[in-house]
């Protein structure tokens, strides 16, 4: 199944959306509703609790009597109605990750509060199309003090289809941020995954938009990813196993006893990692026990990291190397985990 596939489905019973490049899965958004209170994305009148010395942040009581956490809380004090958008998942027990910094997301842009000007996506190189996409913005955010980010999918739109979405979009924001007094309160739900991956998923657009995973190899890709074991060309394999404090990754050269293999498998295993964490969720601090290489190879490693983690949408930081040749790096927790959403499922 050659081509960029995206297949509408459900998974478990959950609706679900995946895309599929070149018949491999590539991305999977699964309704988290059932498992969290408040989806990442969702957008909440909270109340600021008290200072947490030592924790660089505060606790956020949120609506139905969640708790958040928000690092940056400056000019914040105790009791405060304050606008607040869940940016990521967690762990059952925890405090969901929050951010006063508002995005309200479409297909065509993004609507920043508190981020004034009018950007447009750098995927966008034809020099009239950005003149004309700046004009067209100018004019629907005019009189607005928050800014726009105009993204890819705009090239080769209707120019009405992008102002009225715009136009809506700001309404919204602008309801949203006249609405801070009261009590903890869900203003803007999370998106549904159908939904997200409409907004997402449109850059490259696909070549085709297909419903039923079992008929497009969806569920057998699932079942491998719910798997620890990963395996690797060559015969090689890596186990990925996240426990409560970190996420630890294993890599074995298998069979393969040749004076390369380590390093096989090794680039083989940085090359998959970032698309094994994004299908699963995971994130957090990622401890990598590479296959033993001499530390001369290890440059070459790096470079196949950074290539392989650019682009990604969760923000990761590549720590390096510890002093015990583990590898860590640290990746936003963007999605509830896969198998947390999947537990007791049939």
């Amino acid at each position: 199944m050659k081509g960029r596939i995206v297949v509408l489905g459900e998974l478990h019973g959950l609706e679900a959306a995946a895309l599929m490049v070149d018949g491999q899965l590539e991305d999977l958004i699964v309704d988290s509703s059932d498992a969290v209170a408040l989806a990442p994305g969702a957008i909440c009148r909270g109340r600021i609790e008290r200072q947490m010395k030592g924790q660089g942040g505060v606790f956020v009581t949120l609506p139905g009597g969640e708790k958040g956490f928000l690092r940056d809380a400056k000019g914040l004090a105790p009791g405060q109605s304050v606008l607040v958008q869940v940016s990521g998942g967690t762990e059952p027990g925890k405090a969901l990750p929050v951010t006063t910094r508002l995005l309200f997301k479409g297909r065509y842009g993004i609507v920043t509060p508190g981020a004034p000007g009018i950007n447009v996506s750098r995927r966008i190189h034809d020099e009239e199309i950005r003149e004309e996409l700046q004009s067209l913005a100018a004019g629907a955010m005019a009189g607005s003090e928050m800014g726009l980010i105009l993204r890819s999918a705009c090239e080769g739109a209707e120019e009405g289809d992008i102002v009225e979405e715009i136009s809506g979009t700001r309404a919204l924001a602008e309801a949203v941020l006249d609405d801070l007094s009261g009590a903890p309160e869900l203003l803007v739900d999370a998106p549904g995954p159908q939904e997200e991956a409409w907004r997402e998923w449109a850059d490259p657009a696909p070549d085709e938009v297909v419903e039923g995973f079992e008929a497009h190899g969806v569920l057998e890709a699932v079942d491998a990813i719910l798997s620890p074991r990963v395996a690797l060309p060559g015969g090689g394999h890596m186990m990925i196993e996240p426990t409560r404090a970190l996420i630890a990754v294993d890599v074995n050269t298998g069979p393969d006893t040749s004076p390369a293999a380590s390093l096989k498998a090794n680039i083989a295993a940085a090359r998959d990692l970032p698309r094994q964490l994004r299908l699963r969720g995971l994130g957090g601090q990622v401890v990598v026990d590479f296959a033993p290489m001499p530390k001369r190879d290890r440059a070459t490693l790096e470079q196949q990291l950074r290539v392989a983690f650019k682009g990604e949408a969760a923000e990761t930081s590549l720590a390096g190397w510890t002093p015990l040749g583990l590898y860590e790096l640290v990746r936003k927790r963007d999605r509830v985990a896969l198998a947390g959403l999947l537990e007791g499922r049939a």
